[in-house]
């Protein structure tokens, strides 16, 4: 499985944007897709996590409803559209996927990871 993100940018606080990663190779090892984060000076830390048949989703307090997960199974492609975007939203942003069908937001759960994608917001 290989984990390609795109979308991350430099923006101001309050301004939106919309991740993206495009899965490929046997996508059917995994049953769940997630999006953790890195900030400067920071540990990984989960963001949201996707169950990828149902579309059912977990969000860390940090980021509950501002952002939204959300998966296209037809193009492999999980997003995260990300709202009210604030400073301490700065970080880079990993895709990742796992292969058991339990929802998580810990990084030790997770089997297959993107390279990143770097969103700085500033204030």
């Amino acid at each position: 499985v290989q984990l390609l993100e795109s979308g991350g940018e430099a923006v101001q606080a309050g301004w939106c944007l919309i991740l993206s990663c495009a899965a490929s190779g046997y996508t059917l090892k995994y049953k769940v897709m997630g999006w953790l984060r890195k900030g400067p000076g920071e540990e990984l830390e989960g963001g949201a996590s996707i169950y990828i048949a149902s579309g059912t989703s977990y969000y860390a307090d940090s980021v509950q409803g501002r952002f939204t997960i959300s998966r296209d199974n037809a193009k492999n492609t999980l997003y995260l559209q990300m709202n009210s975007l604030k400073p301490e939203d700065t970080a880079m942003y990993y895709c990742a996927a796992k292969a058991s069908a339990i929802l998580s937001l810990k990084e030790a759960n997770y089997n297959y990871w993107g390279q990143g994608t770097q969103v700085t917001v500033s204030s």
